[in-house]
């Protein structure tokens, strides 16, 4: 093959570059006919646009480019241009416009046989590099001279252009599979939410915006017999601040716009005057960064307000219950009092009436749940839910008021004049066992409650003295082993067949006396014998119906049966001494209860100083109490009042200061030694009386009790005198007539004696 047909070949041979007119070697650089185009290209969009048909010459080249004038190379030169402008124009992605007077895409550039020019405005200013074509958009690579390096990196661009492709497909469908993967999974969790969990998510996004409040249950109140309140709850509130809201509150003036103060100082400026504080402390207090501090604690509602509306920044109230005691100290220790023992506001009973009913009186709390919108504010049309509180029921007690207050002060100032160690009185209905009064020296008031609030005439036994004697007498009357009108010799001395030796508390010559007359004297030697008629079976048994032996059925804590009343416990001395009143313990209540019992003719009541309960919806349920018990016979328990008449009216008899003008009293004294609490000697003494009035129509029973008093010692000259002040007065605020009857009274001796020759007893 010759050289012109070799040229031939190479330039009819698709993708294969001829070398350029200006010699054997590219332009400089070994620049490419791509590389050429591109640099064309970029030079046609930065300057005026032009057809990507042909190369445009590097300037180097077109300077040391020698021209072929030959036939033959021109021929050759014109098919490899023809073949690059079709590659140049197959890269293009975008058509250039054809400038004017510029060969027709596609048609080959003639050729002139000169050096071709780098490319040119109209001016003749040299154009703009082209811009290189996209990467992988097949400019060829062929080195110098290698024109089949050129057509392969023509060739090579079509390749990338289909890898291009199928990249772009891959990717589309990798984005198809991870959409419909979310899809699916958003579908998913659409269904656990909305089928699965929804019930279950829809409670809990409920519940979080669901308050629920306390509503609390009010504590029902404790009242008298007529209805006064003795303890009942009052609305009270603390005073609570954000301190570091405090600093952005600002005091205006009566006119609203002048500032008169701003932050801490002006607040308790503001506040001081109305919560009674000193203005600097609660300026330091109003100060900090605590969220939470109590600044004032039990205000009044009408002070609330009046803080409230200040409208100080940060500054809130609580709202508690707080009990109260209209009464103060009057039947203090007997109402008892609360505490707060969980600090939240819930009262719990601590002593008396209070602690013994306190599940009574607590009530039930109720709630209010609520939604809660943004700032805490109610969602108005919400729904709610209201679970009502049931108050505490209404403890009615038994007690008179006026008549409790009364016996309140006349057993203080008798404590205070004997000095005695404590004193107690009570005053009891006897038909119905009701206690109208409890009386203890030094009530405790429940509004500020000191100590343990003990109540000593339940919660302290003591020996009843010769008050005992009338169980003694009773019993054997009832037995029918005497009667009033039976004689004995009574001794100052006497000794028992087992040796022991007793004595009357006042030396006296031997006496006949009557059994009457006995109780009138108070004769320990005479008692005795009446009660060794019995056995000591018998007596125990008069003793339990009598109700030594178990708690007098008022409703407060602490209160036992009587004490050393089992006669297998009794020694050769106790024996005896049991007989009257000694070497055994009753409280208060469990001896007045004794009287009481003769003053309703013979039949035990159980005492109570509960009369019943009021629920909130006004329903009154009464105090459930033991029957009524038969002790003995109404002739024994006529006759024994007769005979208790003459304790305190017969001339010399033991009880002569507990009489009242008007009406029949029958009682008797009581003074029972005590050991002292130095040496441990029978020196002190507990000094009672107990009675029943009118006498022939029993109404009230009164006990009374001074335990170790340090001025004065007998029954008769301590105890007599405040049962007739507490008697009298009951009589008086109870409307309770003198009968206007009299009787004649037994004997007190077998001559028929109305005297006795007069002992304290």
């Amino acid at each position: 093959m010759t050289a012109s047909s070799m040229s031939q070949a190479r330039a009819q041979s698709p993708g294969v570059s001829a070398p350029g007119a200006r010699g054997g070697r590219a332009a400089s650089g070994h620049m490419t006919g791509a590389q050429q185009a591109a640099r064309a290209a970029g030079a046609a969009r930065s300057t005026v646009p032009a057809p990507r048909t042909a190369r445009a010459a590097s300037p180097r080249a077109t300077a040391s480019a020698t021209p072929r004038t030959t036939s033959g190379t021109a021929s050759r030169e014109g098919a490899a241009r023809q073949t690059t402008a079709r590659q140049t124009t197959a890269r293009t992605t975008t058509r250039q416009p054809t400038r004017q007077g510029a060969p027709a895409k596609g048609a080959p550039r003639p050729h002139t046989g000169a050096p071709r020019q780098a490319n040119r405005s109209r001016a003749g200013a040299p154009r703009a590099t082209p811009v290189r074509p996209r990467r992988g958009a097949g400019s060829g690579a062929g080195g110098p001279g290698s024109g089949g390096r050129g057509g392969s990196g023509g060739s090579g661009g079509g390749g990338a252009a289909s890898i291009r492709v199928g990249s772009s497909q891959r990717r589309q469908k990798v984005m198809l599979a991870v959409v419909l993967v979310l899809l699916l999974m958003f579908a998913g969790r659409l269904v656990q939410v909305q089928v699965i969990d929804g019930a279950a998510l829809a409670e809990q996004a409920r519940s979080q915006r669901e308050r629920t409040y306390t509503v609390h249950a009010s504590r029902g109140e404790i009242v008298d017999a007529d209805g006064f309140v003795l303890a009942t709850s009052v609305v009270r509130y603390d005073v609570v601040v954000d301190q570091r809201q405090v600093p952005a509150y600002v005091r205006y003036g009566e006119d609203n716009s002048t500032v008169e103060g701003r932050g801490a100082s002006a607040a308790a400026a503001a506040l001081a005057p109305l919560l009674g504080v000193s203005e600097h402390e609660l300026g330091a207090t109003l100060t900090g960064t605590a969220g939470y501090k109590v600044i004032a604690t039990d205000v009044t509602p009408e002070v609330r307000q009046q803080v409230m509306d200040l409208g100080i920044n940060g500054l809130t109230t609580e709202q508690k219950t707080k009990r109260v005691y209209p009464g103060g100290s009057t039947a203090g220790s007997i109402v008892g009092w609360v505490n707060d023992t969980d600090g939240d506001g819930t009262l719990q009973g601590a002593a008396g009436l209070e602690s013994r009913f306190d599940d009574v009186l607590t009530g039930t709390n109720g709630s209010r749940t609520v939604e809660i919108g943004v700032g805490g504010t109610v969602i108005p049309g919400a729904a709610q839910t209201v679970v009502a509180a049931r108050d505490g029921e209404t403890v009615h007690t038994t007690l008179d008021l006026d008549l409790q207050q009364q016996c309140q002060q006349v057993i203080d100032a008798k404590k205070t004049e004997t000095g005695a160690e404590w004193a107690a009185a009570t005053v009891v209905d006897v038909k119905t066992g009701e206690v109208l009064a409890l009386c203890e020296s030094d009530m405790i008031d429940p509004n500020a409650p000191t100590g343990f609030g003990k109540i000593n005439a339940v919660q302290s036994p003591y020996e009843p003295g010769s008050t005992g004697k009338i169980l003694t007498v009773a019993a054997a009357m009832e037995e029918g082993l005497i009667s009033p009108t039976s004689d004995f010799d009574v001794p100052y001395h006497y000794t028992t067949p087992n040796g022991q030796v007793f004595k009357d508390h006042t030396e006296h010559p031997d006496e006949r006396l009557t059994v009457a007359g006995i109780l009138a004297d108070s004769s320990n030697t005479g008692t005795i014998q009446i009660g060794s008629l019995m056995s000591d079976a018998t007596r125990a048994k008069y003793m339990q119906a009598f109700g030594w032996d178990e708690p007098s059925g008022v409703e407060l804590a602490g209160e036992s049966g009587g004490y050393n009343l089992d006669p297998d416990g009794w020694d050769g001395r106790t024996k005896y001494a049991s007989m009257f009143g000694q070497g055994v313990a009753v409280d208060l209540l469990q001896n007045v209860n004794v009287i009481a019992t003769l003053g309703n003719g013979g039949v035990r009541n159980q005492l109570h100083l509960v009369s019943g309960f009021t629920d909130s919806s006004g329903t009154f349920t009464p105090q459930t109490v033991a029957d009524p018990v038969r002790v003995v016979s109404p002739e024994t328990a006529d006759q024994m009042l007769l005979m208790l008449e003459s304790v305190t009216s017969a001339d010399g008899a033991t009880g002569n200061r507990a009489a009242i003008d008007g009406y029949r009293v029958a009682g008797k004294t009581g003074t029972a030694q005590v050991a002292n609490t130095t040496d441990g000697r029978l020196t002190d003494s507990a000094a009672s009386f107990v009675g029943v009035v009118p006498a022939d129509d029993p109404q009230i029973a009164v006990g009374v009790i001074i335990y170790r008093p340090q001025h004065g010692f007998f029954g008769g000259t301590i105890a007599a005198p405040v049962f007739h002040d507490i008697a009298s007065f009951a009589l008086s605020t109870l409307g309770i007539p003198p009968t206007g009857v009299t009787e004649p009274l037994y004997p007190l001796t077998p001559g028929g004696d109305m005297s006795v020759p007069g002992y304290d007893g």
